[in-house]
């Protein structure tokens, strides 16, 4: 006798994530919580087992966390197709002893890969990358799809505001809903706060923290990730996908809101970022980015975003001298 499995339901959206690691997986918690529609995870005939058994696992929460979510776990590339959303949380974390540059070579066959069977089986979905070096794998996503930038995008915007609201409201003692915040820029340490857009509430949060306190926030924000790191040994799962499924959802349900994302600039913030994919605050809806929202820099902010870019295009700069057919 064959097991059954969930059969795919056509009327509602279809989301598939590539990966079924800690950030694929959870990826697919958030998405099931939420109930955003059917859900399809697909890793290499080699982990298909964990694909499969971590989705078994998620799809027996339904009775009780009320989702009534199809869920499967597969290695054919077959099984997205129709997907509304597509998320790489696909490669390699940075091993030690392996460069810079190794990393960038190794998730870039990767990523290259996975995005040209995403143009093959799901041609008319949007697709959010998550893998890192994040701005160089958006980048490669782009060029091996092929797809219109509105339709290309990168989770890290998202992560990265989550962490610096959450650390400032530990310090004002207050609930992390009430904190509004922003930063541009690349991942991690190339990050570009603006304090002065930070705010509780609509209260400007430079009249409730010193400078020196706002800070620290932001210098933990940074190296967020790394703390994770050093504190259980692996790499950040929650939050990462905490932050996909928020762009997902806005998505899904055209809900218009604006997250920071890594997107393709033009000449927005005075052409600086024209032609990368690089953290700006973005509009988000069912057709992908549907906006790039611009504002005018003040004292030496435009000077960090600059130097955070020039990091983007360095990083681009390797990807396209290696693999010269993305370029």
């Amino acid at each position: 006798m064959t097991s059954p499995t969930p059969k795919m339901n056509t009327s509602r959206p279809k989301i598939s994530i590539i990966g079924a690691g800690n950030v694929g997986a959870t990826c697919a918690h958030w998405a099931a919580a939420k109930e955003l529609g059917d859900i399809v995870v697909l890793d290499i005939p080699d982990k298909v087992g964990v694909a499969q058994g971590k989705m078994l696992d998620l799809a027996c929460c339904g009775p009780i966390e009320r989702f009534d979510s199809n869920i499967i776990g597969t290695s054919d590339y077959a099984d997205i197709a129709g997907s509304d959303v597509v998320v790489v949380t696909a490669g390699l974390p940075r091993k030690p002893g392996m460069s810079r540059d190794d990393l960038i070579e190794t998730n870039v066959k990767i990523v290259k890969s996975v995005s040209e069977n995403i143009k093959k089986y799901a041609p008319d979905s949007i697709v959010i990358v998550v893998s890192n070096p994040l701005d160089a794998m958006v980048y490669t996503a782009w060029k091996a799809t092929g797809f219109p930038t509105n339709r290309i995008m990168g989770q890290a915007g998202a992560l990265d505001v989550a962490r610096y609201r959450t650390f400032l409201a530990w310090e004002i003692g207050c609930s992390v809903e009430d904190v509004q915040a922003l930063l541009l820029g690349g991942h991690g340490d190339d990050m570009v706060p603006l304090p002065r857009l930070t705010s509780v509430h609509g209260i400007p949060v430079t009249s409730l923290l010193d400078e020196a306190t706002i800070t620290a926030c932001v210098e933990r924000a940074k190296v967020g990730g790394g703390e994770v790191v050093k504190l259980m040994g692996t790499s950040a799962y929650y939050a990462p996908a905490s932050g996909t499924i928020q762009m997902v959802e806005a998505i899904i349900k055209d809900k218009k809101r604006i997250i920071p994302s890594a997107v393709f600039c033009d000449k927005e913030f005075g052409g600086a970022a024209k032609g990368y994919f690089v953290g700006v605050p973005a509009l988000l809806g069912k057709g992908g980015v549907e906006k790039v929202v611009d504002f005018a820099f003040e004292g030496g902010e435009k000077a960090l975003f600059d130097e955070s870019v020039s990091h983007v295009q360095d990083l681009v700069g390797i990807v396209t001298k290696m693999f010269p057919e993305l370029a």
